[in-house]
Formats: C-alpha cells, sequence, structure tokens
C-alpha cells in the first residue's frame, strides 16, 4: 500500500496570516481569559476549537522565486485542500463515504509521491479512497474536524508573548522547531483571538529560507464539497 509522500502540506507547513480575518461567529473585543499564560490560552483555545464546525485555512509560502498557496476548508464531516506551487497542483477532498485525490503529473509525483506509472493511469481523474481504508482515515484526520486541536502547539516549549499583537490585540504565542534531516528549523508565532472566542486568527512560521504566513477565516461557518464524478478507485492505481 503506498504512503503518500505529503498527506496534507496545510498541516505539515502550517504558516502566517494577513491582517484581515473575517470570522463565522464575531469575536467580543472583552479578554476571554483571566491572568493568561501559554497554558491557559492553549486549553482555552483546544475549548473554543472543539465547539466549532468548521474553518477556512489559507497559507502563503515565500521561499524562493516561486510561492506556494494552500487552501483549505476544514469541516466536521467533510473538507478539501488545494495546493499550487508552480505547476504543481493537487485537490485532496474529503466526503463522509470517500476522501479523493487530483493534481497535476507533478503534482502527484513530485510533491504526493506517485511514480510516474501511477500517475499515467491516474490522468485527469480523481483517486477514490474508501471510507475505513487506511488512505481515507490520513485524509480525514488532517481535513475535517479532528484537525482542529493540530492547529494549536503543544504546551511544552511554547511560550506566551508579553505583548498583544497589534492589529487584533490577541494572544501570542512562540515556540521553535528544531531542524531534521528534512526541514530547516522554524520559529512560529500564533495569534489567538483575546475575544469571546479564543480562537486562532494567524500564524506566522519562519525559517532561514522564507516565510509562511496562514490566515484561520470563518470560524463555525458549514463546510460542504462536491465530490468529484470522474473518479478512479485506489485499489486500480496501486494495485
Amino acid at each position: 500500500m503506498i504512503l503518500f509522500k505529503r498527506t496534507s502540506i496545510l498541516l505539515s507547513s502550517l504558516a502566517v496570516l494577513s491582517a484581515t480575518f473575517v470570522l463565522g461567529s464575531p469575536l467580543a473585543a472583552h479578554a476571554s481569559v483571566s491572568n493568561p499564560t501559554a497554558a491557559s490560552v492553549i486549553a482555552a483555545a483546544t475549548t473554543a476549537v472543539n465547539k466549532e464546525i468548521g474553518v477556512h485555512v489559507n497559507v502563503l509560502t515565500v521561499s524562493g522565486k516561486v510561492d506556494t498557496t494552500v487552501v483549505a476548508k476544514i469541516g466536521t464531516l467533510d473538507g478539501i485542500e488545494t495546493y499550487h506551487q508552480g505547476g504543481e497542483t493537487f485537490v485532496i477532498t474529503v466526503t463522509p463515504a470517500y476522501a479523493y485525490l487530483s493534481g497535476s503529473l507533478t503534482g502527484l509525483t513530485t510533491v504526493m509521491g506517485l511514480t510516474a506509472a501511477e500517475q499515467k493511469k491516474v490522468g485527469t481523474s480523481s483517486i477514490s479512497m474508501k471510507k475505513g481504508s487506511a488512505p481515507y482515515k490520513t485524509f480525514k484526520k488532517n481535513l475535517t474536524s479532528a484537525a482542529f486541536a493540530q492547529l494549536l502547539p503543544a504546551l511544552k516549549g511554547t511560550t506566551l508573548l508579553p505583548a498583544r499583537d497589534k492589529k487584533t490585540n490577541g494572544y501570542q504565542l512562540k515556540w521553535n522547531t528544531a531542524a531534521t534531516s528534512t526541514a530547516a528549523a522554524t520559529t512560529s508565532v500564533l495569534t489567538i483571538s483575546s475575544g469571546a472566542k479564543t480562537l486562532p486568527i494567524k500564524e506566522t512560521v519562519t525559517t532561514s529560507g522564507g516565510t509562511s504566513q496562514t490566515t484561520f477565516t470563518k470560524w463555525n461557518k458549514k463546510v460542504s464539497v462536491v465530490a468529484p464524478t470522474k473518479t478512479i478507485k485506489y485499489a486500480t492505481v496501486f494495485g
């Protein structure tokens, strides 16, 4: 059984945001956490995100000459993620019954790890992965409500910055991730609303090679997706 090279670009490279954000429910101006600390803000945010039914996430990564964009809608039972980096594109769609993967030639081979022969079988179709299968479970974990808690950092190694975000007055959580054999070291700053709902607003991730900016918008808006009609079964592609 193939293990896709990247199961979700979104959750493996979350980064910062723009200054504009729109939430499904307005965030009141009063503080939502008394005597905030990293622990209390993360705890409040965890409780808050687990009550939501959807969020839209937009990621822009600037590194070298080609920008990378990821747009995702994460819902309770449905989700969709679209990735673009030059000619490398792919779309992951999750429904209650199936997950689907489609993309350009290089999107499927270079980014997702299919062989040339496997990509040729797929062509312009979408690979269908049935509920209960290992690939379905992986995509569901990343693009439905199970992903909400993954948007927040672990408490260990995370600090609450003394200054609030200037544009939103949100709490700012900062943490560092050490370099690995396949990824550079990163510094992340996640802004959490200090309003009535303690929800993520934006995140910035900085590395030696570039910067990613992520915005979280339309919290609590129901997400519904349309399943592709031209499909090919997972077993047909990978045997």
